[in-house]
């Protein structure tokens, strides 16, 4: 069974107050999950990471032999993809748990970036949890 994640994080401040969005849908498009989560202080591309973490968890929990994700950050894709260096420290550690939970999961894993208007559900969601009213 293959699963879609849509993911987002957002701050507000950056670092501000942050919170991360995943709609999880099997692949006929019907949702199985719509997560946010408040993460605190922090910043941007640490939320859409953790947003990336908790996509793959809840895909590991549905027990999916395959798993992609769609993110419009640019950024954490092409990271995830090795076309750009991960430099932040904090994000290294969090890049490697997330690339270990993969493997200990043993499903098919792909990350691809969608235009930002693609992925308004997910973005609603990671503002929710950044504690902004939307």
């Amino acid at each position: 069974m293959k699963l879609v994640a849509n993911i987002d994080g957002a701050s507000f401040g950056n670092p501000g107050a942050s919170g991360l969005g995943v709609v999880l849908q099997d692949s006929e498009g019907k949702i199985l999950v719509e997560h946010f989560e408040h993460l605190g202080h922090g910043t941007n591309n640490r939320a859409e990471y953790l947003a990336l973490l908790r996509s793959v968890e809840l895909a590991h929990k549905f027990g999916t032999d395959e798993l992609e994700v769609r993110s419009d950050s640019q950024l954490v894709v092409s990271q995830m993809n090795g076309l750009y260096k991960i430099k932040n420290r904090d994000l290294q550690t969090l890049v490697r748990e997330i690339r270990e939970k993969i493997k200990n999961s043993n499903f098919k894993f792909s990350i691809i970036h969608i235009p930002r208007e693609f992925n308004k559900a997910a973005d609603k969601l990671a503002k929710k949890g950044a504690g902004l009213d939307v």
